[in-house]
């Protein structure tokens, strides 16, 4: 297998650029059905998430793989190659490897060790399984991806050192609704009513965190009822349809957007038509929903987590609202990352992380070189099974007069001692696979021992043949 990677994240691209680009909905399975069907692609997925969409393959060639997945993903994004192109980031092999161990640790995340990206992850191999794309070698990589993640929040605080994007996005609100400051910091939603608009994972997670932080009456606006009733009911909230959408963004204080709808969810003009419904300057309201004449209510925050964003960028400029996209949340999170004490707890966390990616990839980067040499190691021990074989058969015929157990002895023996000698050749031809020129090893024992190399490319053949019928499985 020879991974690649191709992609954009907001590293590489400007937030408008990420927006247009971005994979959601069925355009993902149609985007993995048309790099799988290339020449080049015998596996693929597809991980495409508010910050980030990348397209990662096990490709034959190199230059083929890149030119076809580069065309495929400005194809679908409706951009100019040349202008996606100057965005584009590319791996290849064991750079690829890491690249994805990074990814699904947190580390290439907008905000370093938010865990929501293993769990994005973990959906974009299963959907691609699902899909039939997805192949036994890009299947078996994932795994082990998953469990470096793992690894990462279980052996370091990293999780504990980078805030999630939701709660760096909320810190901001608040920050907006309370200039001087939540009257209850425990609680700094406290009083401030909200709208969550969308029911997905990252909508769950908005919503959790928010009731958390002490938001009066959630209510959680979705075109499915069943997803937004299962939501609400696990904050204890409440539901409403989007055509219910501009009443409620006239009631509210916090407005948390995030539903991969293709379009504008929120417009200018909603929020407009929403803040001239509101009547009277606003702040966040007194906990007995009442407005009292003298109670100033601040702006009506509008949070979007979404790509493409649900919020128009116009709202920003209707009077009494304040707008946090993903640009904000990029500043706030890097501004936080460099505080003197934090930074350095952070920096310590994320130095472990680098050391466990750099172990899962050293651990993988073993198991490949490994696995180049097994045919080799399987047609040697197929041929000495041979060996042994003929070699029992023609006991047979001169010691007629043996007691069938004797000869069971017998042939258990001449196993053992031809399984001793080789024992010690095929371990160490697949340690030294990994060390430079080790295909030199694998081709010297093939050498020694004359083997067929018919031998060797049917049990290649065989293992390909295994990968290809277990991609939608594995």
């Amino acid at each position: 297998m020879s991974v690649l990677v191709v992609g954009l994240s907001h590293k590489s691209a400007p937030v408008a650029l990420l927006e247009r680009s971005a994979v959601t909905g069925d355009a993902v399975g149609k985007l993995l059905h048309d790099v799988h069907s290339t020449e080049y692609a015998a596996g693929t997925f597809v991980v495409s998430t508010c910050n980030r969409v990348e397209v990662y393959a096990d490709v034959a060639k190199f230059h083929g793989g890149v030119s076809a997945i580069s065309e495929l993903l400005a194809r679908h994004a409706g951009v100019d190659l040349a202008q996606l192109t100057r965005h584009l980031y590319v791996h290849y092999e064991e750079r690829a490897v890491q690249h994805l161990f990074a990814v699904s640790c947190g580390l290439d995340s907008m905000v370093a060790g938010e865990g929501q990206i293993l769990g994005q992850v973990r959906q974009a191999l299963k959907y691609s399984q699902e899909q039939e794309t997805l192949g036994r070698p890009l299947a078996d990589l994932g795994r082990l991806a998953l469990h470096a993640g793992k690894r990462a929040h279980s052996e370091t605080g990293i999780d504990r050192a980078g805030a999630s994007m939701v709660s760096v996005a909320i810190d901001l609100a608040v920050g907006s609704l309370y200039p001087a400051g939540p009257p209850e910091p425990a609680r700094p939603l406290a009083a401030a009513r909200t709208v969550v608009v969308g029911a997905g994972s990252m909508s769950a997670l908005a919503a959790t965190t928010a009731d958390r932080a002490g938001a009066d009456g959630i209510v959680v606006v979705n075109r499915s009822p069943a997803n937004a009733q299962r939501l609400a009911g696990s904050i204890r909230g409440t539901t409403a349809g989007l055509a219910e959408l501009p009443g409620l963004i006239a009631e509210a204080d916090l407005v948390i957007a995030c539903t991969g709808a293709p379009g504008m969810v929120i417009t200018a003009e909603m929020a407009r038509d929403a803040l001239a419904a509101r009547g009277s300057p606003s702040g966040p309201r007194p906990r007995d929903g009442g407005v009292s004449p003298d109670h100033r209510r601040g702006p009506v925050v509008f949070i979007d987590l979404a790509l493409p964003r649900d919020v128009d960028p116009a709202v920003a400029g209707v009077p009494d609202t304040a707008v946090i996209g993903l640009t904000e949340i990029g500043a706030a999170s890097r501004k936080c990352a460099a505080g003197s004490d934090a930074a350095v707890s952070r920096d310590e966390h994320v130095a472990a992380v680098r050391r466990i990616v750099a172990e899962e990839v050293a651990a993988h980067a073993s198991a490949v070189h490994a696995a180049r040499v097994t045919p080799t190691v399987v047609a040697l021990r197929a041929k000495a099974a041979g060996v042994v074989d003929a070699e029992l058969t023609r006991l047979a015929g001169r010691l007629s007069g043996t007691a069938s157990h004797e000869l069971d002895e017998i042939a258990q023996a001449m196993r053992r001692v031809v399984d001793k000698l080789l024992h010690a050749p095929t371990v160490r031809v697949k340690e030294l696979a990994g060390s430079p020129g080790g295909d030199a090893y694998a081709a010297a024992l093939r050498e020694l021992f004359d083997l067929d190399p018919k031998a060797v490319e049917a049990v290649t053949r065989a293992d390909a043949d295994l990968g290809g019928e277990s991609s939608g499985a594995s």
